[in-house]
């Protein structure tokens, strides 16, 4: 199977297909390309102009959900747990986790104050219902990492930036997030699905867009 991703490099629905190919290992060539001037190939086989795509054989796959389940069906093992109400559920949190992304938008652009402290609470609350339903460790459903995991690292990371480049704070007084995040960011096939260069593309990315935490890097 001949598997070439799309990617933009700063993109967190990548990173999520980036892990489930690198915990299946599974070969496969990435093409980077400029979301801000994108090249007409990518216009002409991406439905919705966005990353990621998959091309499997000259097909093409969007949806960092779909790819990823793509990814995990078509190879040996499985990152999803075996019972079927678990599997629904982590779904469910996989799309949470998509959602908190849109809330990381917010908090990565804007220049209003209030809408950025909204942002910031309103992260604080999704994190806080999370620490409500983990009951495992190391990882969302204990000691197998899964789909969920991939789903939730890219926003860790994100957020970790954040906090430690404009000390934006999401995470505090929640331990059982805090020790997920820690032990994903930890994980090999985490750290080696961005680019090596990452941070420093993250922060110039918030300096750029001239928003709240940009304006707090130094």
């Amino acid at each position: 199977m001949d598997l070439e991703l799309v990617s933009f490099k700063l993109c967190p629905y990548v990173q999520r297909a980036v892990i489930a190919l690198k915990e299946k290992q599974v070969s496969y060539d990435i093409t980077y390309i400029d979301l801000a001037e994108p090249p007409e190939w990518f216009l002409q086989i991406s439905p919705l102009g966005k990353v990621p795509l998959l091309k499997v054989d000259g097909e093409v796959l969007f949806e960092s959900a779909v790819i990823s389940e793509f990814i995990d069906e078509t190879t040996e093992g499985s990152l999803h747990p075996e019972d079927a109400l678990q599997r629904a559920k982590n779904r469910g949190w996989i799309e949470y986790a998509s959602s908190c992304l849109e809330v990381i938008f917010t908090l990565n652009t804007s220049s209003d104050h209030d809408e950025f402290d909204e942002a910031v609470a309103t992260m604080t609350e999704r994190l806080t219902k999370l620490e409500e339903v983990i009951e495992s460790s190391p990882y969302f459903n204990g000691e197998q990492f899964s789909l969920v995991d991939a789903a939730f690292a890219p926003l860790f990371m994100r957020l970790d930036l954040l906090e430690k480049l404009a000390s934006v704070t999401t995470c505090s007084g929640l331990p059982k997030v805090c020790a997920w995040r820690d032990q994903l960011l930890q994980r090999e096939s985490v750290q080696n699905s961005v680019v090596e260069e990452f941070p420093t593309i993250y922060r110039g990315m918030l300096k750029m867009k001239g928003g709240v935490a940009g304006s707090r890097i130094e």
